[in-house]
């Protein structure tokens, strides 16, 4: 064998060994990225659990099944949307999660207060702004020098302060349901259930509110579990999405939703390339017409 000959097969040799060393060092770095992961995701607990819950109904016609093996969970600083046809029973799991309807079977573990906003902002025409913010910590017995300069300083941070004053009927409905909120936040939940809660607003003030709740709730560090009709706002406001199926309500599906991008909110969420993509994906998972 000549010289030359040698050469080329040593550096084939080393060649060899570069490609195994590099394979080794790209799996070693696999192994970690998957390790840290694993790691991360132990790190988020889950505020709420949601194990086979059961929930029948007595009607004059007979007994109706309203939620069949009810599973998923909250996250912390998660949102998660709940979707599916009407009647299905949406707003019962939220009913049977703050404790207003009993579960048939199954079990909830929950791990911090809950907050509920309803379909309409529920504030007392009578009273004033800071009056209907106090209410929530009044009907507690909780209402503090602590918990009055936190709300106060909820109103100052989200631009109410100098609506204080004022009625309900002197605000728009975008500022209304921010004072419901507000008025929600001052007890200081860890967990937000909204049900409907902007259906009561027209097109364009709706999607403003949700970008201001939206932005208010990641301030805050609270998790929320939406019940909504509209897809659009589901993908726009959610982390992940759990389908359900018609009556009895089964979960059909639990989407995960990732947009990517930096200093996501629910408007430049609507811009995005993959926005059409979740939507066909979801209305394709409701099936309503099956």
């Amino acid at each position: 064998m000549s010289t030359q000959e040698k050469n080329i097969k040593i550096s084939t040799i080393n060649e060899v060994e570069q490609d195994k060393e590099r394979n080794i060092q790209e799996e070693q770095i696999e192994q970690q990225t998957k390790q840290l992961e694993k790691q991360q995701t132990k790190q988020i607990r889950e505020v709420l659990k949601i194990e086979n819950v059961s929930k029948k109904y007595q009607a004059p016609n007979g007994e109706i099944e309203a939620l069949k093996k009810i599973d998923f969970t909250l996250k912390e600083g998660e949102f998660l949307s709940i979707i599916g046809p009407s009647g299905c029973g949406k707003s019962t799991i939220l009913s049977i999660i703050a404790g207003l309807e009993n579960k048939d079977n199954g079990e909830i573990k929950i791990d911090g207060k809950i907050g509920y906003m309803l379909q309409k902002d529920s504030l007392l025409e009578w009273r004033t702004i800071y009056s209907n913010i106090m209410f929530g910590l009044e009907v507690q017995k909780n209402r503090t020098k602590e918990n009055e300069e936190y709300a106060i300083q909820l109103l100052k941070k989200y631009n109410l302060y100098d609506f204080k004053d004022k009625y309900p009927n002197q605000l728009s409905g975008g500022m209304r349901q921010r004072a419901a909120l507000i008025r929600t936040l001052a007890i200081k939940p860890k967990i937000l259930l909204l049900d409907e809660a902007f259906s009561a607003l027209d097109y364009q003030t709706r999607i403003m509110v949700t970008k201001d709740i939206y932005d208010i709730l990641k301030n805050e560090h609270i998790s929320a579990l939406i019940v909504t009709h509209d897809i659009s706002e589901a993908i726009s406001m959610s982390d992940r999405i759990v389908i359900l199926s018609n009556r009895p309500a089964q979960v059909k599906d639990i989407m995960k939703i990732e947009f990517e991008m930096e200093n996501r909110d629910p408007i430049n969420c609507r811009e995005s390339p993959k926005f059409s993509e979740y939507f066909d994906a979801v209305w394709k998972g409701l099936n309503i017409y099956e």
